[in-house]
């Protein structure tokens, strides 16, 4: 709880530095925009946020029931929502995944097993990942979107470079049996000759147990592939609704969607090069570096007042209003000293 006090406070401050250089300039122009906005379309934009969500937990749900049938999906889209607020407030999102293997495990879900499914669904999330990142940069070569930010598109390249081998590294790692036993031998090995672990043999087959149940677990996916195929799909709807929503933050600001190059392609395009660049960021909520990424892509297409005022919305639907909601659900369950959601 003290890490997360203090990532709070560093989101906190470095919140209202990026809100000051954001609005320093314009203060005035942008707070009336943001009063004549049309509600319906920040509706709009908080239910695709929300389709967002809901899709997540869908592709994480199919997998948890896979090994846990009576698992209530509410649970899972509850755990989700929670996961929001771990990944917001911690640098590069590292605090979600811990959550949801400590919840898992209240659920009677094996350590070893909880941190499979995440793992399989993260692979599901990466492959549908990489697969808009090769639409996005497919259409930017074909239609020139983005002439103006060449330092931007080289991260972009790097990024799809990364997130491609993260997909076939953690696919070695939960498919080959052998490559983990290696791994694991020769680093207990050397703890060995650190002194740091005493027992050798004991630990040699503690974690070839471990081993043993991630190779069957990413088996018995590997070997569903409708089960693959449905998560590697919500994911793609998930991503879909999440890159889509800046469109209608944008038409509320207008009141008009009849907006000179700004669509739903560009937007999608525009939207999934901005996720990749976040992920070059290790601060919570990638603060500063998403925001300038909206500002320098979207700024291809709008500018001014409208620019700052729709990357405020959007950052408060995509961002602070899933995590605030999330710490509300999270404190909710400590406070009456629920071990489940």
């Amino acid at each position: 709880m003290k890490d997360l006090k203090k990532d709070g406070i560093i989101l906190g401050i470095i919140t209202a530095v990026v809100l000051f250089l954001i609005l320093k300039d314009d203060f005035s122009n942008v707070v009336e925009l943001l009063i004549k906005a049309n509600l319906i379309w920040i509706l709009a934009a908080i239910l695709m946020e929300t389709l967002t969500i809901t899709f997540q937990a869908l592709s994480f749900y199919q997998i948890v029931k896979s090994y846990k049938s009576n698992y209530r999906f509410s649970s899972v889209l509850k755990l989700m929502i929670v996961t929001k607020f771990f990944n917001g407030i911690t640098p590069f999102s590292t605090g979600g995944q811990p959550l949801q293997v400590y919840m898992l495990k209240k659920e009677g879900i094996r350590v070893t097993k909880a941190t499979n499914m995440i793992i399989q669904n993260f692979i599901l999330y990466q492959m549908a990942l990489v697969t808009y990142g090769i639409i996005a940069i497919g259409l930017n070569y074909k239609f020139h979107l983005f002439s103006k930010v060449p330092v931007l598109r080289r991260l972009i390249l790097l990024g799809f470079t990364i997130n491609t081998a993260i997909v076939i590294l953690l696919a070695v790692i939960s498919f080959s049996n052998k490559f983990n036993k290696f791994c694991v031998n020769k680093g207990i090995l050397l703890l060995e000759k650190l002194h740091i672990v005493k027992d050798r043999k004991k630990q040699e087959e503690k974690w070839e147990e471990k081993c043993n149940d991630f190779h069957e677990g990413a088996t018995y996916l590997i070997n569903n592939k409708m089960l693959c195929f449905k998560g590697y799909l919500y994911n793609l709807v998930s991503l879909t609704a999440n890159y889509i929503t800046p469109l209608f933050i944008i038409w509320a600001l207008t009141n008009s969607t009849n907006i000179a190059n700004i669509n739903p392609m560009t937007t999608i395009v525009s939207s999934a090069y901005i996720l990749i660049i976040g992920s070059f960021v290790p601060i919570p909520g990638a603060s500063g570096g998403i925001e300038y990424g909206y500002m320098r892509f979207f700024g291809n297409f709008i500018s001014g007042t409208l620019l700052t005022a729709s990357l405020l919305i959007w950052r408060f639907v995509t961002y602070y209003l899933p995590m605030v909601i999330g710490g509300i659900i999270f404190s909710t369950h400590l406070r009456k000293g629920e071990s489940k959601l």
